[in-house]
C-alpha cells in the first residue's frame, strides 16, 4: 500500500467505513499516516435496533455516534468528524452547499488520498449523494492539485461499466482489527458477526476473501 501524507475517508453513515474500507484505514494508521473521517449522518435511520432490541428510535443517534467512535478508537483514527446531516436525507441535501463544506476540510488538512463511494455505482442515494458532492469538491480544485480520489462501489453494473478495480488491498495481516472495527457498530452488525464466529474458527474461505480484500476504483475524470 503506497504511503501517504494523509488520507481523507468521506462516507455518510456510521458503519460505512468499516465494511468497506476498515483494513485500508487500519493498515495506514499502522504506518503511521493520519486519517480523517467524516461521517455525514448518525445513522438514526439504522434498520437494525439490535438483538434483541436495546435501542429504540429515539435513543439510536446517540448509540450509533458512540459505536463510531469505539470503531475510530479500534482503527486509529484520530480526527473524527461528524456533519451532523439527517440519515436518508443527504440526497436532498444542497449538492453545491455540501461540497463546499467537503471542499474547506480538504483544503485544511491536504490529503494526499480521499476515499468515497463511487457515484453512480453504490446504490444507496445517500452513499450516492455523498459520492456526488465529494466529485464535486475535488473537481472543482485545479487539475494539478487533486489528490487521488478511490472509491468504493458494488452495485450490480460496476465490472460491467467500469471495469475491475483498479486497486485491491489485501488487508488480512489487520484482520482482527477489521473484525473489531465491524462488531464495533453492534447495533447493526450484531446478528450478522455472530454468525460469523464459526466461519471464522474454521477459516471458512469465503468470508476470508470477504474479509480480506478491499477494492476500489480510481474516480475516472471526464476532464
Amino acid at each position: 500500500m503506497e504511503k501517504e501524507r494523509h488520507v481523507l475517508v468521506i462516507f455518510p453513515h456510521p458503519d460505512d467505513e468499516a465494511f468497506g474500507v476498515s483494513g485500508t484505514i487500519a493498515t495506514h494508521t499502522k504506518n503511521g499516516t493520519p486519517v480523517t473521517y467524516v461521517c455525514l449522518t448518525l445513522g438514526e435511520m439504522g434498520r437494525n435496533l439490535g438483538n434483541p432490541p436495546f435501542a429504540t428510535r429515539e435513543s439510536l443517534p446517540l448509540i450509533r455516534k458512540k459505536e463510531l467512535q469505539d470503531a475510530a478508537n479500534v482503527l486509529g483514527i484520530k480526527d473524527l468528524r461528524m456533519l451532523g446531516l439527517r440519515d436518508k436525507t443527504v440526497e436532498f441535501e444542497d449538492e453545491e452547499e455540501l461540497a463546499g463544506k467537503i471542499r474547506a476540510i480538504i483544503n485544511e488538512i491536504n490529503p494526499s488520498l480521499i476515499i468515497t463511494f463511487y457515484p453512480g455505482y453504490s446504490v444507496h442515494p445517500d452513499h450516492e449523494a455523498t459520492g456526488r458532492a465529494v466529485v464535486r469538491a475535488v473537481g472543482s480544485m485545479p487539475k494539478n492539485e487533486r489528490p487521488k480520489l478511490h472509491c468504493v462501489a458494488f452495485s450490480s453494473n460496476v465490472l460491467e461499466e467500469l471495469g475491475e478495480p483498479d486497486i485491491v488491498h489485501n488487508v488480512s495481516d489487520v484482520e482482527d482489527t477489521k473484525v473489531k472495527a465491524i462488531r464495533s457498530h453492534r447495533s447493526q452488525t450484531q446478528l450478522m458477526t455472530a454468525a460469523w464466529q464459526e466461519k471464522l474458527e474454521k477459516r471458512d474461505p469465503e468470508l476470508l476473501k470477504w474479509l480480506h480484500y478491499e477494492r476500489f476504483w480510481k474516480y475516472k475524470w471526464d476532464d
